[in-house]
Formats: structure tokens, C-alpha cells, sequence
């Protein structure tokens, strides 16, 4: 409560700051409610904001990956006729994947390095008790299909979860998680080939000065897409 009141009190237009999100969810004037929180708060409150009539953007992509909660999602979105958003966040070349996967797709393989200040706290890395600190050369910490990788990662490769959903499912997307002590950026590099030919793409992102587990313009991403949904002119597939 004390961080809502300290955002709205910079800005120029003063939100109400709602006490929970049943709050929001009673409004007849909210449209859209975006999830900045977790995976957790996804499989709490997607359903719910979909069946009140509003639309919903997902940040933490990850939790899409639940084929069960991603029934049950659409099946709400379908019964309301609200829309579910992702943002692309940190990865670019979307739009070319999902061209792509229109036609035959052998292979998509996600490489994302980030240093180990990044990996703070994740579950596969308190899990093997790994000592990020005592890191002197890259690390692979994770070599296989996105539904794991967004499940052991929950804050460091929702974009796995994002591309898997642009392209060919997690359980064909492969993933390769990288700590390096070397790098100070979050850098993402996207490999496909397919029918139409291949396509090679390398993002790298500065860490969120707040959050260094996640890139600044993944923050960037998702106003570029409340821009894109009130525009009238639609550029990008």
C-alpha cells in the first residue's frame, strides 16, 4: 500500500489506489487489469479478472504454460469475450516467429546469459545450492524444453514462455539458461528454422534498475502494447 501511494503521488493524473483486487474488479471503469506480480498471482486472479469482464496482459508469461490454467483462461476469455495480452518483453523477432510457425517449424532454441546477480533466488539455483558468487567462468544451468525451464526460473525466462507461445509449444521450444559472471547485461539470443528458412536474432537488455532479475524493456514492452491496443493504426503482424 505504502509503494501504490508513493507511485500515485508522482504522478500528474492521481489513480484511486485500490485496497485489494476485488476492489479493481467491482469497477465499471477499469477495461484492462495488468499482472506485474508472478506466476502465482496469474493462477489467483486470471480467471477472475476475465469473468469480470475486463481484459488481462500477462507479464509473467510462465504461468501460461499450465495447460490446465491455460483451459481454464481461455475457456473464461471465450465466456466473457475479454481479450488475454502478452507483451513481448525482452526477446524481439515475435511477430517473424509467429509468420513462421503459420508453415513447418523444425526448431526454436532460446539462449538467455545473465549475470549471476540475476539468478538471486531461484528456485533451481537454491535447490542445487549453487554459490553464485564464487562463479569464475559461465555456467549452464538449464538445457531443455521451456515448460521446465519457466518452472525452475520462474522470474528469469518468462520470454521462454512467451516465444513458446508465438511458436511452437513449450515442449518443442528449447531452452538453454546461461549464468555468466562476465556480463553485466541480459542478453537473449533466438534461433529458428523452418520451411521459410532461419532466423537469428540477439537482444541485449539492460537489467530493471529495481529488479535485476528481469530486463528494463520488458517494463517498456508492456506499455508499448496498451499503446498498440488503443491505437487505430496496427503496425508489426
Amino acid at each position: 500500500m505504502e509503494r501504490a501511494r508513493n507511485l500515485a503521488s508522482k504522478l500528474s493524473r492521481k489513480p484511486i489506489v485500490a485496497r485489494d483486487v476485488y476492489e479493481i474488479l467491482k469497477r465499471d471503469d477499469v477495461q484492462i487489469v495488468i499482472e506485474a506480480a508472478s506466476q502465482e498471482a496469474v493462477r489467483q486472479y486470471a480467471v477472475k479478472v476475465l469473468s469480470s469482464n475486463k481484459d488481462l496482459m500477462v507479464m509473467s508469461a510462465g504461468a501460461l504454460l499450465d495447460e490446465t490454467l491455460m483451459a481454464r483462461i481461455m475457456e473464461a476469455a471465450r465466456g466473457s469475450g475479454r481479450r488475454v495480452y502478452v507483451p513481448s518483453g525482452a526477446i524481439v523477432g515475435l511477430d517473424n516467429v509467429k509468420s513462421a510457425a503459420i508453415g513447418r517449424v523444425e526448431e526454436v532454441i532460446l539462449t538467455t546469459r545473465k549475470p549471476p546477480i540475476s539468478f538471486k533466488g531461484a528456485p533451481y539455483v537454491e535447490g542445487a545450492k549453487i554459490d553464485l558468487s564464487s562463479l569464475k567462468e559461465p555456467l549452464i544451468l538449464f538445457d531443455g524444453p521451456a515448460r521446465e525451464a519457466v518452472k525452475l526460473f520462474p522470474q528469469n525466462v518468462n520470454v521462454a514462455a512467451t516465444l513458446s507461445l508465438a511458436g511452437i509449444g513449450p515442449d518443442r521450444t528449447r531452452v538453454r539458461v546461461i549464468v555468466d559472471p562476465g556480463v553485466r547485461d541480459i542478453i537473449h539470443e533466438i534461433y529458428v528454422r523452418g520451411e521459410f528458412g532461419e532466423i537469428q536474432t540477439r537482444t541485449v537488455n539492460r537489467p530493471f534498475p529495481d529488479n535485476p532479475r528481469t530486463s528494463y524493456i520488458a517494463a517498456l514492452s508492456a506499455i508499448a502494447t496498451l499503446r498498440r491496443i488503443s491505437e487505430n493504426i496496427i503496425v508489426g503482424t
